[in-house]
Order: C-alpha cells, then sequence, then structure tokens
C-alpha cells in the first residue's frame, strides 16, 4: 500500500477517534454560564449582550462560566403592541424559521442570522447559545410558509407533494404559555421532521453551542419533539449543548425519558429572587440526587438536573417588556443558601444578573472557590438526616 495512503488513512482514523472522544466528554461537567432573561427578560439587544459577553469574558471565565446564552423572543420587534403572547411581531424567513429581529440584532442582517454575534462571542473565548420555542411558530403556520429540505436546499417535496406549515403545525398542542406564539409539529410526518432538521441545521450553520429548549417538558411534555431533535443534534458536525425548560411538575420518573436525549433539563418551575421560588428546590434536589439523576448518561456525554437560573445582582421583573432596574430580592443569607443549594446539588450554574452592574459582594459569591469546587467534582450528594440522641454523659449525632 503507498505509503502516503497509510498516512492519510492514520490521520482521519485519529481525527475521527479525537472527534469522538470530544464528543463523549460533552458536558463532563455540570455547565457554568450567564443568560439575559433574569436581567433583560426578552428585550436584550446586540450592544447589551455584548457588553455582558465582554464582562463574562474577563470576569467570570476563569471560574468556569463559558456560555453566554441569549434568551427568549430573539425574533420579536420591540415595538409598541408587541409583549410575551403577543402575535404578529415576530420575524421569519421564507421557510418559516424564526430569525433575529435586525432592530435590536443589526449583524443578523442580509441573512446573515447569529453568525457575527457568535463570531465576537468565541473570540471572547467563550461559547455563545440561546433560546427557542417548541415546534413552530403561530406566525409561520398562519403565513403556510414552505418546509425546507436541508438535503436539497428546496421545498420539501413528499409523495409529489411541496409541504407547507399549515400541514405540520398543531395547534391543538400550542404551548400552554404561550398559545398565540408556537405549537408542536406533528413529528410522524416526514414533513414535520423535515423542519425540525431545518431550524437545527440553521443553527449550527451560525455557530451555535447551545440550545436553549422551551415548552417540551415538565408539564409541557413533548417527548417526540425532544427525541427528535436530540437525533438531529447526534447527526450535526458541530456539538450543540442541549437544554430543557422548564421543568414545573417534572419528577424523576419522568426525568429518566430524557435525560439520556439531553445535557441539561429544567426539574423546577422559574426560579425568581424570592425566598419561597427558593424554598421549593430543596425537595426537588432532594429527590433527583435519591434517584441517581446527577451526571448521567447524557447526549455525547453527560446530563444534569437544572434548578434554573441564580437571580442575583441587577435585575428586572418576570414577564416585563424592561430591562434591568433593580437588585436581587433575595437577602444575602439567602442568596448564599441558594447558591449553596445549586452546588450541592450539583445543578448546571447560569448566573442571570446584569454583568455591567455586578457588585463585589455578588462576584465574590458566585466565584466562592469552594462551591465552585463541589458543584464539579463532589459526589455521593444527598440529603442527610440528622438525629440527635441524648443520655446523661454524651451527645450523640448520627
Amino acid at each position: 500500500m503507498n505509503n502516503n495512503l497509510i498516512f492519510f488513512f492514520l490521520v482521519t482514523l485519529f481525527v475521527v477517534s479525537y472527534k469522538r472522544v470530544l464528543s463523549e466528554n460533552h458536558a463532563n461537567l455540570p455547565p457554568r454560564g450567564w443568560n439575559s432573561y433574569d436581567s433583560f427578560c426578552w428585550t436584550i439587544s446586540e450592544e447589551e449582550f455584548l457588553q455582558n459577553a465582554q464582562l463574562i469574558s474577563q470576569r467570570l471565565h476563569a471560574h468556569g462560566y463559558e456560555y453566554a446564552v441569549v434568551d427568549y423572543l430573539w425574533y420579536r420587534k420591540l415595538v409598541p403592541g408587541a409583549y410575551v403572547d403577543s402575535l404578529g411581531y415576530d420575524v421569519i424567513d421564507e421557510w418559516g424559521r424564526v430569525i433575529p429581529d435586525p432592530g435590536r440584532w443589526p449583524s443578523s442582517k442580509g441573512g446573515k442570522g447569529f453568525s457575527e454575534v457568535a463570531k465576537k462571542v468565541h473570540d471572547m473565548g467563550l461559547k455563545f447559545g440561546f433560546h427557542v420555542m417548541r415546534g413552530i411558530s403561530t406566525q409561520a403556520v398562519n403565513a403556510n410558509t414552505p418546509i425546507l429540505d436541508v438535503t436539497t436546499g428546496k421545498a420539501y417535496v413528499e409523495s409529489g407533494k411541496i409541504w407547507h406549515a399549515k400541514d405540520i403545525g398543531m395547534k391543538e398542542r400550542a404551548c400552554a404559555w404561550m398559545k398565540n406564539g408556537f405549537m408542536s409539529v406533528d413529528t410522524t410526518l416526514g414533513a414535520g421532521r423535515a423542519f425540525l432538521r431545518s431550524l437545527y441545521h440553521q443553527y449550527a450553520e451560525w455557530d451555535v453551542d447551545f440550545v436553549k429548549h422551551d415548552c417540551v417538558f415538565g408539564e409541557d411534555f413533548q417527548l417526540d419533539e425532544i427525541t427528535t431533535v436530540s437525533g438531529i443534534l447526534k447527526g450535526l458536525n458541530r456539538t450543540i449543548l442541549y437544554s430543557l425548560s422548564p421543568g414545573t411538575s417534572g419528577t424523576p420518573t419522568m426525568a429518566k425519558k430524557v435525560a439520556p436525549l439531553v445535557n441539561m433539563y429544567r426539574v423546577t418551575g422559574d426560579d425568581w429572587d424570592n425566598w419561597g421560588d427558593v424554598a421549593t428546590h430543596f425537595d426537588v434536589a432532594r429527590d433527583f440526587a435519591a434517584a441517581s439523576m446527577i451526571g448521567g448518561n447524557g447526549l455525547l456525554g453527560k446530563s444534569w438536573p437544572d434548578l434554573d437560573m441564580l437571580p442575583l445582582g441587577w435585575l428586572t421583573d418576570p414577564g416585563a417588556n424592561v430591562g434591568p432596574h433593580r437588585t436581587s430580592g433575595l437577602s444575602l443569607d439567602e442568596q448564599k443558601t441558594q447558591m449553596t443549594l445549586w452546588s450541592m446539588a450539583r445543578s448546571p450554574l447560569m448566573f442571570g444578573g446584569d454583568m455591567r452592574k455586578l457588585d463585589d459582594t455578588t462576584y465574590g459569591l458566585i466565584t466562592n472557590p469552594i462551591l465552585l469546587e463541589i458543584n464539579s467534582f463532589s459526589s455521593n450528594n444527598k440529603e442527610a438526616c440528622l438525629f440527635i440522641i441524648y443520655n446523661t454523659n454524651t451527645i450523640f449525632i448520627i
């Protein structure tokens, strides 16, 4: 055999094997980063996002915070009349896929999508991610846009028919908390799967590293879509971390169906900066630890129960149409308790405060080296029962 051919074969084998090793170590530790939701709700702009990303790179990256994530409705026009469940304000392309609002994300003009933002984030040494909703937008279904076949670059054709959004949209399975916004697609149809494939191929073309998939888990459980998306991600040439949200009423039994398909999955409803929200996480953390779900097998690596973002620092209000304007409502002791529980439960750590107003106390808390070490490397974490037995001379603590 020609020596050059042997060399080419060995190099190719090494590259493929190396890529496989990297993939199998995906999310090997609980993911850590920043998400825009707690501080900007859905209103964040490209300028504001990149300002935060730069500060994550400068101040938090050394502590393992590597993902900069844009939360929901990045495709919605920020104009009067637009709000979380408004209809008709989203920007979609000719194939019915949502694309960034050019008013807030000017670098997306000309069909660039998030590729320019992703490049800037990568140049900062970080990874880029964003939030997506279930299925297809109501706006695309109403417009009855054709479905892209990524294998041909043309409209999807099956049985001699060109398929459109109305053929796959399932209005009876609209997202419960955004009924005007999104609905499931019929994944039993080739066209339904083709639409989802076109979404995630587009995200890979934008060089995305993290996708937060909403309204498919917990009370909104859509196992068919999760399974389909997981298979699509597994077949891409780009490794993308797959996150599910939210997890209202999620249970370990339900989670065991999705954990091998994803890398992190929310196990609670939204957590905001009040003690009532934080307190609900103790029993949830106990249950998922007892079920041995922490760091189990996941998509091309491991998966992690997610207790939600850390609402610390400079924040906005739930569902607001405004950006950050107030400090966290948790007392310092409550904040310390939350950070300790999240670390001991080995939850992903996603800071939610505006980085531009990160105070020293909050910074010290989210970068505490002991807590971060526990979060990354501790094992056999579980709730401990404390029994105190008294006799005349001795106190026994078991």
